[in-house]
């Protein structure tokens, strides 16, 4: 280790998440200091490490949580991606790792690895030929089904657009060359709304319930928290997912079908949770440091006795 003896917080605007997190650490002793990806560097010249994180010049952090990777190109996303990647090349705790940020990223990764875990979920096609979705949504309405098109990067409800029978898709230039379309979750005896469950080191440890105005439950856009008890059948799976995910820690999103089946929505890398805090009695931030230092401070400090 370095000997840094402070955890980095990687997000550009630390805000309610970040305060939370530093109090947090602070009841186990532990200082942190908010870091920007996009402000860190490779520079092979500057140290033994060839990374430089600002707050950090000469050593590396005992850990890092990542709690934000900002919006970017390509490249940038990549960069800071590699970043991550780097650091625990250098054996720094990374939580969640960059492999699990990336696979929860990108829906179409997630919704295949749910698959390859044998976890329930709608069926989902994605594809970047026009002739193809066009001819999804044509079968899907037809039978009956209406259908959700996603962006593959994005969260928080926004750009979502459900089809049905006569509606047409959108340019592929509006969804950056790829179609991404899961079939609609018809309402339920529940009105429709949704569950997040809040995972942290393989347990549940909080849950709500969320309702829309329209069918988008999403409460970056104004839909209603209300607690719920951590039921056992949507707990299982959603711990199923963030273990087929490899993440210490997510929000799963999850529907019941119209016989009270869970299906998974999306697992989500890099959650958010002042929604859910506001309704449950669960200290989410204390919860996700404990894991943290229990499960990868205290390793890696032993590993470099």
């Amino acid at each position: 280790m370095s000997g840094a003896r402070a955890i980095a917080i990687a997000t550009d605007t630390p805000g309610w998440h970040g305060r939370r997190l530093a109090r947090a650490f602070a009841t186990l002793g532990l200082e942190t200091r908010v870091v920007s990806l996009g402000q860190c560097r490779v520079d092979l010249e500057a140290n033994r490490w060839g990374i430089v994180m600002p707050g950090f010049e000469n050593a590396l952090p005992d850990g890092v949580l990542v709690r934000e990777i900002a919006a970017g190109s390509f490249e940038q996303v990549t960069l800071r991606l590699g970043l991550l990647h780097a650091l625990a090349e250098w054996g720094i705790p990374v939580c969640n790792s960059a492999r699990a940020v990336e696979r929860t990223v990108d829906k179409s990764m997630t919704s295949m690895l749910l698959r390859h875990a044998g976890i329930s979920t709608p069926p989902t096609w994605v594809t970047e030929s026009v002739a193809q979705a066009r001819a999804i949504l044509m079968r899907e309405t037809a039978a009956g089904h209406r259908v959700v098109l996603k962006p593959l990067f994005g969260s928080q409800g926004k750009g979502l657009l459900r089809l049905g029978v006569g509606d047409s898709l959108p340019d592929p230039a509006t969804v950056q060359g790829v179609y991404y379309l899961q079939r609609f979750v018809e309402p339920a005896a529940d009105g429709g709304r949704d569950y997040r469950v809040f995972v942290i080191g393989g347990r549940s440890v909080a849950a709500m319930t969320r309702q829309g105005a329209d069918w988008v439950h999403n409460v970056a856009l104004g839909a209603r928290c209300d607690a719920v008890a951590l039921e056992a059948d949507l707990c299982r799976l959603a711990e199923r997912a963030v273990a087929a995910v490899g993440a210490d820690y997510a929000g799963v999103d999850l529907m019941r079908t119209a016989d009270g089946t869970p299906l998974v929505i999306e697992v989500n890398g890099i959650p958010a949770w002042k929604g859910l805090q506001s309704v449950s009695t669960e200290d989410i931030a204390q919860r996700l440091a404990r894991h943290f230092h229990d499960r990868h401070l205290a390793l890696a400090h032993s590993a470099a006795r």
